[in-house]
Parts: structure tokens; C-alpha cells; sequence
């Protein structure tokens, strides 16, 4: 169903997984049904008829199926409905296969099996994301034809919001937080045209960073691009990023421009950089040092004015020790470093930043709620983290999605999220861990009761006659196991009295 331009579109972005194995189906669609409204389909044949009632805006599409192959059917999709964004998933890996896919089907994402959930989130969070931008521009081109005064005022006015999104105030934190020295730096760093190599753990916010310092820059006028190198092959990351000519491989049907050329003036993030092969790793060095490009299948060189930034998860010095990462590129990715802080060590930013995220979903799931309540808010801030801002969103918004009243409580996180908060709260260690090390029987054994009694308080919201029936015991037996560890509803997760 391919609306017109300016058309409103469902709060819920809908995505289309296709797959001719019941089983595949069923798991994808389980993996994205949380955020996504999710419509399936075993044959393109069903696809089609799908597509031609509901508004799609990504498909995932298995490329082996029987009656017609993946690409096939993207291949009519982009003809018939050319703003839905296109995935590939598949086994198959043979590259030449791959880059005739792009031309033909105009596929944005390759995701190759055996795939992980939070890759198929954040595909499909992308494609969303592509999808609006799309129609963003498409709205926004309408208007500059029916009235160009009017529409370029707005384009500056959307240019400007983009830039207040994406400024250094917009990375949530407290006056106290880790990230504000983060910050500082990179705001003093961000008029000078040097890279800067951004460390971190995955999902602390280092796409965020990169976004403040380009808009913060001479260059935030300009366009800005993020590669995932290493999600990408070396021959396809060569293309993407330089470009390649018609006919310079098998499935070379057209021109095209790589993002190095389209970001003249602007910059380029190479996220993942620490993933790249070490073949990529002196094309890429070539270009630092030359500042010139030479497309796929060109003898023309071409020269431009990027910025590059660069961030990985990965210890890039002890990589170059270790002989696996050129020590010349290091250097020249890495003029400034900054390192992001993990979720653990910013637990002062995680009230604003949880609210700031509920705020954010309830909008786009269209269920307004009005905040945590305190112990939840204890968990919240006394977990670590360890997937980060990424966990914590999908976290806010499971408790969101299966919220009854208009306060999100305790008893809606994930076990695992209030029992390492009880683990931390009690001052003992992970249930596992206890079992496992060494002391005196009877010390871990008080160390596993007292966390099970935390544990079951907090998911009975504190009623202590619920959580003693659900222990077997009575109330006189759970308030004496409490007083003996401790244990008070107003010293919970490091509140005071």
C-alpha cells in the first residue's frame, strides 16, 4: 500500500518477514513483535497480496525460497513500492551474489544466518528509521515545489532542530555524570578538523557522540554518514564507501557514488572500526593520507574534504600490540580519544535517562503513562547494565508494553534485572556466584536467603503477607528473617531513611 507523500503514517512501524519456513517465520516475527507490528508471510505470492493492503515500511525477505528467490521479490517490491526498505536474510554468502542483489533489488541490509535477535532489532530499527527519513524528504520536497519560501524556512527550521537533537545537551546526564567530562572535550574538540577515535561498550552512545561533535562543527551545514564496518564484507565496505563503476563486478549494473564522495564536506563515522579486515585497513590508510578516492573498477581519482571519525568496542592499542590492527592507521584515526562511559558507572544519569526514554516510547507506542514508581526507580539505578542504553530501552519498553496502570512498578522489569539490583542492594553476591564460591555453608546459604527474600518483596510490591505465603512462611517468621539481614523497604536499593 504505497501512500502519497505527506500521508500520516501508523504510530507503529509495520514490518513484512517472508520465509518459506514456517519456523523462521515464527521466531523473527517473536524477536520483532515487541516493538514492530509484525505481518508474515510464507511465499511471495502471500507477500504481495499483503503488501498491496497494509502499510509496510521494511520487509525482511529469505533469499532461498522455492517459487521465487528473495531477490526476485524485492526486486518487484522496489518497482511497485520503492520507500519500503529492503533486508536480505540468507545463508547464502557468495559475495558476487550479494552485490547483485543491491543493484537489482536495491537491498539496504544483508543479514546472514545464523543471526542474533538484537541484530534483527536493530535492522529493523534502522529501516524504520530510513523509512521516515524517506518520507521526511519526500514531504519535504512537495512543499519546497508548491511553495519554496515557505518550505525552505521549514528546511531551516528542520536543519536547526536536527542540530539541537543531536547537540551535546541532548546526551542525557546529571550535573554529577562521568559523561560531562566526555562531553567537554569533545565540544572543544569539535571546531577543529581533527578525528577523533570514540571508545566504549556497546550501546553506551557512541553514534550519539560522533552526531554532537559533526553538528557542533563547521561541517554540521554538510551531510553526515555512519558505516557499520564490520558488518559489512571488505568488498562490499570498498563499495560502499568509494564508490564503484558499471560493469566492475558481476551485479555492477550502475554507477555508484560511495558515501566518502556524497559526504564532501561533511563527515563520516567508521563505527566498528576495530572489525575491519587488515587488507581494508591500507585502503582505508591510503585515503586518510591522500584525502582521494578511486571508485571500484576506476582510474579516475577523486578528492574530497572528510572529516572521518571513528569508534569501536574493541582495545584498539592492544589490538596493534597484538599485530592485528596497523599501528599508522591507529595514529591517524586516533588525533583525540575519548571513551564513553558504561551505564554502571553513570548510575546518577539513570532516572533522567529511563524517564527521558519512557517519555520517548510512550509517544511512538501511543500509551501514556506517568513514570516509576521509587523501587522501581531503586532497581533502575542499582542494576548494572551491562548491554547498556540498548538494554535499558528495551527494558523501559517491555515494562511500558505490559504496564496496567499509569506507573511503571518493580514487578514489571526482567528477573534478571531485579535480581542483580537485589544481589547489589543486599550487599551479597549473584545467586550462581553464591552457589559456586567457596566459604562456610551456613554463610552462603544466609547470603542466597537473604537475596530470594529481597527478590520476593520487591515482585510482590512489598506486601509482606503476600511475599511469606509465597515463601511458607508466617508474617512473624518473614519481619524476624528480615530484622536478622537487615532488610527495610526504606533502605531498598541504597535509599536512605
Amino acid at each position: 500500500m504505497n501512500a502519497p507523500a505527506g500521508t500520516p503514517t501508523p504510530t507503529r512501524a509495520a514490518i513484512l518477514v517472508v520465509d518459506d519456513e514456517p519456523r523462521s517465520v515464527e521466531v523473527i516475527a517473536r524477536v520483532l513483535g515487541e516493538d514492530f507490528e509484525v505481518h508474515t508471510a510464507l511465499n511471495a505470492a502471500a507477500a504481495l497480496a499483503i503488501l498491496e493492503t497494509e502499510w509496510i515500511q521494511a520487509i525482511f525477505c529469505d533469499q532461498r525460497m522455492p517459487e521465487r528467490s528473495g531477490v526476485d521479490l524485492l526486486t518487484e517490491v522496489r518497482a511497485r513500492w520503492p520507500d519500503i526498505v529492503r533486508i536480505i536474510v540468507t545463508g547464502y554468502t557468495d559475495t558476487d551474489d550479494m552485490i547483485g542483489a543491491i543493484n537489482e533489488a536495491g537491498i539496504h541490509q544483508f543479514i546472514t544466518k545464523p543471526w542474533h535477535p538484537d541484530q534483527l532489532l536493530l535492522a529493523a530499527q534502522g529501516a524504520a528509521r530510513l523509512y521516515q527519513l524517506q518520507r521526511d524528504y519526500d514531504r519535504l520536497s512537495l512543499e519546497l515545489k508548491l511553495a519554496a519560501p515557505t518550505a525552505q524556512a521549514r528546511v531551516v527550521e528542520r536543519r536547526e532542530k536536527v542540530r539541537e537533537n543531536f547537540h551535546f545537551d541532548a546526551l542525557i546526564r546529571s550535573p554529577g555524570s562521568a559523561l560531562n567530562e566526555v562531553c567537554r572535550r569533545a565540544a572543544q574538540v569539535a571546531t577543529f578538523d581533527i578525528p577523533v577515535l570514540i571508545l566504549g561498550e556497546t550501546g553506551t552512545g557512541k553514534e550519539l557522540l560522533s552526531r554532537a561533535i559533526h553538528y557542533s562543527s563547521l561541517r554540521g551545514e554538510r551531510p553526515f554518514f555512519a558505516v557499520n564496518c564490520g558488518a559489512i564484507p571488505d568488498e562490499l565496505l570498498e563499495s560502499e564507501l568509494f564508490g564503484h563503476k558499471k560493469g566492475s563486478f558481476t551485479g555492477a549494473h550502475t554507477n555508484r557514488i560511495g558515501l566518502l564522495d556524497q559526504a564532501d564536506g561533511g563527515t563520516v563515522l567508521l563505527d566498528e572500526i576495530g572489525d575491519v579486515s587488515p587488507a581494508f585497513q591500507v585502503k582505508l590508510l591510503r585515503f586518510l593520507q591522500e584525502g582521494e578516492i578511486r571508485p571500484v573498477g576506476s582510474n579516475d581519482v577523486k578528492r574530497v574534504n572528510v572529516r572521518v571519525l571513528a569508534a569501536t568496542h574493541a582495545d584498539l592499542s592492544a589490538a596493534v600490540k597484538a599485530g592485528r590492527f596497523r599501528e599508522d592507521l591507529y595514529y591517524r584515526l586516533a588525533a583525540l580519544t575519548l571513551t564513553m562511559p558504561p551505564l554502571r558507572e553513570r548510575r546518577g544519569d539513570l532516572r533522567a535517562l529511563a524517564q527521558h526514554l519512557l517519555d520517548r516510547l510512550s509517544t511512538t507506542h501511543g500509551k501514556r503513562v506517568k513514570g516509576f514508581t521509587e523501587e522501581a526507580l531503586g532497581c533502575i539505578e542499582t542494576y548494572d547494565w551491562p548491554g547498556n542504553v540498548r538494554e535499558l530501552q528495551n527494558e523501559v519498553t517491555r515494562m511500558l508494553v505490559l504496564a496496567g496502570t499509569d506507573q511503571l512498578g518493580a514487578d514489571l522489569l526482567s528477573p534478571h534485572v531485579v535480581h542483580g539490583a537485589a544481589a547489589a542492594s543486599a550487599k551479597v553476591m549473584p545467586l550462581e556466584a553464591a552457589i559456586r564460591n567457596a566459604g562456610p555453608l551456613k554463610d552462603r546459604i544466609e547470603r542466597m536467603e537473604a537475596l530470594i527474600l529481597m527478590e520476593t518483596l520487591v515482585r510482590c510490591r512489598w506486601n509482606k503477607s503476600r511475599a511469606a505465603e509465597e515463601l511458607g512462611l508466617s508474617r512473624v517468621g518473614l519481619r524476624a528473617k528480615l530484622e536478622r539481614y537487615g532488610i527495610a523497604r526504606d533502605a531498598a536499593f541504597g535509599r536512605s531513611h
